[in-house]
C-alpha cells in the first residue's frame, strides 16, 4: 500500500456540538473550516500523521448544486444514521514518489475553491464511505509554521495509528473491501456504521465512546 491516512471525516449535526466531547476527553480543538460553494462546514482535530474532521450541511443551494452534486455529500449527510455511511476516508501518497491514487477515481477541483483539488472513488454507493485521495497530502506535523494547528493534547494523543470500520449492507465488491485487503483500515462487523480510531498503537488500554452523540470510539 503506497497510500496513507490523511483525515477521515464524519457526518454530523448543524454546527458539530459533539465536539465539545472530544474536548472534554483533551482535545485541543483546531481552526474550524468552511467550504466556498461546495455548501459543507467543519470542525478539525489535528494530530501529527493525520486529522479528524466533524463535518455538516451549512448551505443547502450550494449541496445541491451542480458543482457539488457528484460528490453526493447532501444524500450522505442527510441520510446519516440511515443506510448512508457517515463517514469520508481520506488517503495521500505514503512519500512523494507514491504510485498515485489506489482506487478507481474522479477529479473534483471546484471552480469556487482555486487551488483545491481531490480525487473521489468511483462508482461507490452511500452505503459505503465516501473515499478519497489527495497527491499534495503531507503530516499535518510537517506543516510551516504559519500554518500549523494546534497538536499538543491534554490527552497526549500524537498519531492516529488504526482505522476500523464497521460498515452494515456493503457489498461483496466495494472500495472499501479493497482497502482493508490493502491494509489501509480494518473491517470490522456490526449492526451499525461505527468507527474506531486507535491513538499511538493503544498502548495505554484506553476506550472512549462517544455513542450516541458521535457513531466513534477511541482507543488509547
Amino acid at each position: 500500500m503506497t497510500a496513507v491516512l490523511d483525515h477521515v471525516f464524519i457526518c454530523t449535526a448543524i454546527g458539530a456540538p459533539a465536539a465539545e466531547n472530544l474536548r472534554q476527553l483533551g482535545l485541543e480543538e483546531g481552526s474550524s473550516n468552511h467550504h466556498p460553494g461546495q455548501g459543507t462546514a467543519c470542525r478539525r482535530f489535528f494530530f501529527h500523521n493525520a486529522m479528524l474532521e466533524l463535518l455538516w450541511v451549512a448551505n443547502l443551494e450550494e449541496a445541491g448544486s451542480e458543482q457539488t452534486r457528484a460528490t453526493r455529500l447532501w444524500e450522505r449527510w442527510s441520510e446519516s444514521g440511515h443506510e448512508a455511511s457517515p463517514f469520508g476516508i481520506v488517503l495521500r501518497p505514503e512519500s512523494p514518489s507514491g504510485n498515485g491514487c489506489p482506487f478507481p477515481s474522479f477529479e473534483y477541483r471546484p471552480e469556487t475553491m482555486p487551488g483545491f483539488s481531490i480525487r473521489i472513488a468511483d462508482g461507490t454507493g452511500i452505503e459505503e464511505p465516501m473515499w478519497c485521495y489527495m497527491d499534495g497530502g503531507r503530516p499535518y506535523g510537517e506543516a510551516p509554521p504559519e500554518r500549523r494547528q494546534p497538536m499538543d493534547h491534554p490527552a497526549g494523543f500524537r498519531e492516529i495509528t488504526g482505522v476500523r470500520l464497521s460498515c452494515p449492507g456493503l457489498p461483496k465488491t466495494s472500495v472499501t473491501r479493497a482497502m482493508a485487503r490493502e491494509n489501509a483500515i480494518t473491517l470490522g462487523t456490526g449492526p451499525e456504521h461505527l468507527l474506531q480510531l486507535e491513538f499511538d498503537g493503544g498502548q495505554r488500554g484506553g476506550r472512549a465512546d462517544f455513542r450516541p452523540d458521535l457513531p466513534l470510539i477511541f482507543s488509547f
